[in-house]
């Protein structure tokens, strides 16, 4: 006998008969009453460590992290490990390169491991659209939107990429920029990416600017190096550039030490906005100005929304999160030439 057949006895979810022979305070009498009863007429034994019972009927929560050096998801998923475990379940983490496939490693994951749950960080949606199906159990995407997807079991907790984006744009816009470049990332594997750029089409659209993208636009991966090394390919491309949108903050440091490298003084000589909002842009120099994501709302929203849906079931719940605009020392007005 095990809690999988508790479970399948009295009708209830794996996460509930959990609760239930832990002693945890969120569940019903009825569910209660009917749980115990099987267990009696089973004459089921609790290990002496309940945690241990949870991890051996199943191995808990999975977190499948794209991504390796971007910091906002650092943050998240800290956030989310400790939630988890104050929850009483068991997590584990899997990170992935940008270009790998997300919905591959889930699946050899549900088929292994057979986790309560999966939460995603980042994603390409494409390969959702395509392989989503196959995994059953509730999934929680976090950071990107998958409300378009409609899959019952898939819940998301997001920014508006899209508007946040275009605020950014809008906010070097009103500072007088015009030369403005953009430093993005790889819109073929990254949802985020592809969300950000709409925004900035988006701004140049609604200011009745100009929007070169082979000119003005530079693919590159979050991370500082190849924020870097955009930064250069940009400057050559755009002599006349007086502002930089980075679609990441790690990518607007890099880009940043790039301009310095180049003779260049940010802000007197070059703006640059990022996005994101991590803890890093307080403390390079000059401070950066960045749209800041929530990262602890998105983190808890995410495993409240996981939890519930494993004890309770229900449909898919897809909320976004407020972001905001933060001003920091390195973007100012467009200086007279």
């Amino acid at each position: 006998m095990t809690i999988k057949d508790i479970a399948r006895l009295s009708g209830y979810a794996v996460g509930t008969v959990s609760r239930v022979l832990n002693n945890s305070p969120d569940v019903s009498d009825a569910a209660r009453e009917k749980i115990m009863a099987v267990v009696e007429e089973h004459h089921f034994r609790l290990n002496n460590n309940a945690k241990h019972l949870k991890q051996q009927s199943s191995s808990g929560i999975a977190i499948v992290v794209k991504g390796t050096q971007n910091m906002l998801f650092a943050t998240i998923v800290e956030r989310i490990q400790s939630l988890v475990r104050d929850s009483g379940y068991a997590s584990f983490i899997y990170y992935l390169d940008e270009d790998d496939d997300e919905l591959e490693q889930a699946l050899q994951v549900s088929r292994e491991r057979r986790p309560f749950g999966i939460l995603f960080l980042g994603s390409n949606l494409d390969y959702f659209r395509e392989c989503f199906p196959s995994i059953t159990v509730p999934c929680v995407l976090v950071t990107n939107s998958a409300e378009e997807l409609q899959f019952e079991n898939l819940s998301s907790v997001s920014t508006d990429d899209e508007e946040a984006a275009a605020r950014a744009l809008g906010y070097l816009m009103e500072l007088g920029h015009t030369q403005i470049g953009v430093l993005g990332g790889k819109m073929e594997v990254s949802n985020a990416a592809c969300e950000r750029y709409a925004g900035v089409e988006r701004a140049f659209r609604e200011h009745q600017m100009p929007f070169d993208r082979e000119t003005q636009y530079e693919s590159a991966r979050f991370a500082m190096s190849d924020g870097y090394a955009a930064m250069g390919r940009l400057l050559d491309k755009m002599p006349g550039l007086t502002a930089v949108f980075a679609m990441s903050d790690v990518q607007a440091v890099g880009a940043i030490r790039a301009l310095h490298d180049r003779g260049l003084r940010v802000p007197e000589d070059i703006s640059v906005v990022g996005f994101d909002g991590i803890e890093l842009g307080r403390y390079v120099s000059p401070k950066l100005t960045t749209i800041r994501q929530d990262a602890r709302r998105m983190a808890d929203r995410g495993v409240e929304l996981l939890l519930r849906q494993i004890r309770e079931g229900g449909t898919a719940v897809h909320e976004r999160v407020p972001y905001e605009l933060v001003e920091g020392e390195s973007a100012r007005g467009l200086a007279p030439r």
